[in-house]
């Protein structure tokens, strides 16, 4: 084990990044449950499911992104979907839970998806970035420069 390997050597993070996700679907059926709203229900069937098949693929970014947030990073990744976004996972699970709700007719995910993207973007991308620029220095600062944060440049 490296020096730089110690426990201590991981992101930051306030949660462990999952549970966000999890926690805004369990939140989500619970409020449709107690409080339905019957947006995505009275929407055209045919075009509902379209779209949420279409944004549930965001799986995949998900799937091939998956890494995990307590191990030491050893070696800066910008290969595969890293080459499109610095967050594959996080983007994924966002596209996924918004294709899901289109789905399922869960209007309250959508609503969700907000407050809980905010809550992973300052509580878990955040910090994995000052991690990542303080373990790679300049090869991770070319990387944000030339890859967005998320698919889109925010």
């Amino acid at each position: 084990m490296k020096a730089s390997d110690t426990p201590s050597d991981h992101p930051k993070v306030i949660v462990f990044p999952p549970l966000i996700p999890a926690a805004t679907i369990a939140a989500a059926i619970l409020l449709q449950w107690r409080v339905p709203l019957h947006v995505f229900v009275n929407l055209d069937g045919m075009w509902r499911i379209a779209i949420g098949t279409l944004l549930m693929a965001g799986v995949l970014l998900a799937v091939f992104g998956a890494r995990s947030p307590h191990e030491p990073s050893t070696v800066l990744v910008t290969d595969s979907v890293f080459r499109w976004t610095r967050n594959p996972f996080y983007t994924g699970g966002t596209l996924t839970m918004i294709g899901l709700a289109l789905l399922v007719g869960l209007d309250w995910l959508v609503i969700l998806a907000l407050p809980s993207s905010v809550f992973l973007h300052f509580g878990i991308v955040r910090p994995e970035e000052d991690y990542l620029s303080a373990k790679f220095g300049k090869a991770y600062q070319r990387y944000m420069a030339r890859v967005p944060r998320y698919l889109w440049p925010l």
